[in-house]
């Protein structure tokens, strides 16, 4: 029987999953169409809907092991990762696309070792601070920031600044919940801001975004293409859309139309109430995911349920930003919306991983009442 909450993430995943499936099928099929492709037609449907059922798969797996064992195995898999983002940089082992070596090609299938990373470097940092049971001491804190510098650093080199971002992010998230003292944190943090910003300075590529993102219009034929596509795909849906099928940027105007750019053909057709019921799942998401996390029977299950339910919130609303260019490009995916193979099996595995928690927190009677408030419950968990 599932709990109320579970119940929620399942529903609202599960209508986004669908809901994307469309979009990506109505996307690529036109794509390819116009392009007289017309046996590809189903391609990237399918392929999307064999991750899926990836995802699940491996999800169940990880849901019988539980949270706490994978927790405690966070160390292993971080290491197998580790070695994957350096295997990224081997010649016909990594695959560069578009300048950036950022995927993995075996037996001609790929994935993306730092989609696997964005989750195991904070769930690693889980794993060691709730280990010390006297706090955490500066010793301990740089010994920690040390051994995840190299995996971080490697997915800076390849380049990815969007991952790389939202690892960073999710860290100082779990720093303030874990309370660790800010004297530890603060300066390092600043200290890899102005290191990211001079590196940054010197990526061609970077500068470029950042002008683009400010004045797009000044290279409408170069790398300010597809925010303007996008701004045009967004206003031209109006308040109920075009209609389903009806999207004209889907026919090559808009570059990635399925991927990272597939909200703005989604707004096209469904218009700005079809982009309020979409953010209104995301909010479930996070409402579900939050509550599971404050109901959590130990600082494990909080730490990780606050962790995935951020990382879920904070990437839509990085994609949904850059679509309506309110934010530069990153390149990130909308959970379990967006065509993409790695990070949809990734995303389902955290899916489970936090109904995991949930029913574990069912288990153990008497941590606290049924009358206690939130904050009430998240002191004891604190």
């Amino acid at each position: 029987m599932l709990n109320k909450c579970s119940f929620l993430l399942i529903l609202a995943v599960l209508f986004l999953f669908s809901i994307g499936l469309l979009t990506v099928f109505n996307t690529t099929s036109a794509s390819a169409l116009d392009r007289s492709l017309i046996s590809s037609t189903h391609n990237a449907f399918l392929r999307q809907i064999v991750y899926g059922i990836l995802g699940i798969l491996f999800g169940f797996f990880f849901y019988w092991i539980g949270f706490q064992k994978m927790i405690r195995m966070s160390g292993f898999f971080l290491g197998l990762t580790t070695l994957f983002l350096l295997l990224v940089f081997l010649p016909h082992i990594g695959l560069e696309i578009n300048g950036a070596r950022r995927w993995i090609s075996i037996f001609g299938f790929s994935f993306q070792p730092s989609e696997c990373a964005k989750y195991l470097i904070p769930m690693y940092f889980i794993y060691r601070i709730t280990q010390l049971k006297g706090g955490i001491s500066l010793k301990d804190f740089l010994q920690l920031g040390v051994l995840l510098f190299l995996p971080v650093a490697l997915i800076l080199l390849e380049p990815d600044n969007g991952t790389t971002a939202i690892i960073l992010v999710s860290l100082i998230v779990l720093f303030v919940l874990s309370k660790i003292r800010w004297t530890y944190w603060v300066l390092p943090v600043f200290f890899l801001m102005v290191l990211g910003g001079i590196a940054a300075y010197h990526m061609p590529h970077v500068p470029d975004r950042i002008r683009v993102y400010l004045h797009p219009e000044l290279d409408l034929r170069g790398k300010g293409h597809q925010p303007h596509q996008a701004k045009i795909a967004a206003g031209a849906g109006g308040l109920w859309g075009r209609g389903l099928g009806e999207s004209l940027q889907k026919l090559n105007y808009l570059p990635e139309a399925r991927s990272d750019y597939i909200a703005a053909i989604f707004a096209e057709e469904f218009g700005f109430a079809g982009v309020i019921a979409l953010i209104g799942l995301y909010m479930i998401i996070a409402y579900a995911g939050f509550s599971i996390a404050f109901r959590a029977k130990d600082k494990r299950g909080f730490y990780l349920a606050a962790l995935l339910t951020f990382l879920f919130s904070f990437q839509a609303f990085l994609n949904l930003g850059v679509v309506s260019t309110l934010l530069p490009s990153k390149g990130t995916t909308l959970p379990f919306f967006s065509l993409g193979g790695t990070s949809l099996i990734v995303n389902f595995i955290a899916l489970f991983l936090l109904i995991n928690i949930e029913s574990e927190s069912k288990k153990r009677v008497g941590l606290w009442t049924k009358n206690q408030s939130l904050i009430e419950r998240a002191n004891c968990i604190f």
